[in-house]
């Protein structure tokens, strides 16, 4: 199957793991596995902790087929997908069945935007799909004003309309098109999870291409030991170390992907409301109880700006976030913000 690519809303592959002194897996009756394959444009790599080969073997292929599965749901670059057959009867007003997991993410998606005021917004993929087309240019060059006022009409997450009782949705203005660049990877992180647990396999972490989904630790730990990349406020490059069990970090930002145009640095972001790249060069750190939500708020909270974010991620339970933004007006120094909760799940290394 063609794998997805997500577009401008993808989020890096900022996460990785650290294995410290490996549990006394025979003491637990448990091994250790590792699986990686190539799925949605980029790597998803799935740890844990199983009885023997065959389980392991067959829990992972059944996670990955899965994924494969939600590929075919969710790609806007999949033509017969069931998010571009939706996205193809935007503006009759009808209300279309849809696939379960489509229906799930969308509803998670207007959950967030309405909680943020559209700084999250899947409809934005118009916007998207342009910018995609500026970052391929030889010679990028901003959209125009006239080009800008001609997507704007076919954004906007007030124009979804969802039919619980019969898993339906309505796009209400022509020309509409979703886009789950920051939201597809931490949903499918966590199915993969779901999956694992059908086999009884609970001690997992998924590495979804930078998007982390954590179950219970590895066998006698207290929880997965996760590195994030970081800075202090000079510029310096350093590692965020985190301990974390059953549930979900994520970090968005802009320090690989962008693009300069006369000058200037735009973001692989996308603001919904303006249309534009952001120009705020930054990278959020969501601690979340799933990945659905980590994802959606990592990006959420990179168009929010710090000081709207925290307050956001303030009021959520279970979440915690840790921003950096370039100070404006001074190249090399970054302001670094911290939700009071982030360093719960920070642990000090210096000494190991």
């Amino acid at each position: 199957m063609k794998t997805i690519r997500y577009g401008l809303l993808l989020l890096l592959p900022f996460a990785v793991f650290l294995s410290l002194r490996p549990p006394d897996a025979a003491a637990q009756d448990t091994m250790r596995y590792e699986f990686t394959e190539r799925k949605m444009g980029t790597t998803f790599k799935i740890t844990f902790y199983a009885g023997d080969d065959s389980i392991a073997r067959a829990a992972s292929e059944q996670a990955f087929r899965h994924v494969d599965k939600l590929n075919g749901i969710l790609s806007d670059y999949e033509p017969e997908s069931n998010v571009n057959k939706l996205s193809a009867r935007s503006g009759s007003r009808r209300f279309f069945p849809v696939h379960p997991a489509l229906f799930r993410v969308i509803s998670k998606a207007q959950e967030v935007s309405r909680e943020t005021d559209g700084a999250f917004d899947v409809t934005a993929g118009p916007f998207v799909k342009l910018w995609r087309e500026i970052r391929r240019s030889d010679s990028p060059e901003l959209p125009s004003a006239k080009q800008l006022c001609t997507y704007r009409k076919r954004v906007g997450y007030q124009h979804v309309k969802l039919d619980s009782s019969a898993t339906a949705v309505a796009l209400t203005r022509p020309g509409m098109q979703l886009d789950f660049g920051g939201i597809a990877k931490g949903y499918a992180a966590d199915e993969i999870l779901r999956i694992l647990r059908t086999f009884d396999i609970r001690s997992v972490l998924v590495d979804a291409g930078g998007d982390i989904r954590l179950g219970d630790p590895p066998p006698g730990k207290k929880g997965w030991i996760i590195r994030i990349p970081a800075h202090n406020e000079k510029g310096r490059r350093h590692w965020t170390t985190l301990q974390l069990a059953n549930r979900a970090v994520a970090t968005s930002g802009d320090l690989f992907q962008h693009i300069d145009i006369d000058g200037k640095r735009y973001s692989h972001i996308i603001d919904p409301q303006t249309g534009l790249g952001l120009t705020n060069q930054s990278m959020v750190t969501i601690i979340a109880p799933d990945g659905i939500t980590a994802d959606s708020y990592a990006s959420a909270v990179s168009v929010l700006g710090a000081d709207r974010g925290i307050s956001f991620i303030a009021s959520k339970t279970g979440c915690a976030l840790r921003t950096e933004f370039k100070k404006k007006g001074e190249a090399d120094r970054i302001s670094i913000r911290k939700s009071p909760a982030f360093d719960r799940f920070r642990i000090d290394t210096s000494s190991k």
